[in-house]
């Protein structure tokens, strides 16, 4: 995977992920649209420079401009929950073929 920046966002739901199991807010996990489910991505808030491996357990973000939702206890480690969105950077964490967004 390439290196990817763009907008990330939160959700906290009780309810089963694209893999199957329970959504767990607390999880360091991620909801992508193409990823495979259970690779591993490294996060970077691009405003703090905080980053979390996080795992893709489930499919979204559904809204335009999204690249990326998080558990509430990734973004909240990316201290983010707040504002409820960020600029993010995203990259496979064995750091292939990566190369940081402006």
């Amino acid at each position: 995977m390439k290196t990817a920046c763009g907008g990330a966002s939160w959700y906290s739901l009780r309810s089963r992920t694209a893999s199957g199991e329970m959504m767990n807010p607390a999880a360091m996990t991620a909801a992508h649209k193409t990823l495979p489910l259970g690779s591993k991505v490294k996060v970077t808030n691009l405003k703090n420079n905080r980053s979390i491996v996080v795992t893709i357990n489930d499919r979204g973000p559904f809204i335009k401009g999204r690249l990326i939702d998080l558990s509430k206890g990734a973004a909240r480690q990316l201290d983010f929950v707040h504002s409820g969105v960020a600029r993010v950077q995203i990259e496979s964490v064995d750091g292939s073929g990566t190369k940081s967004c402006a």
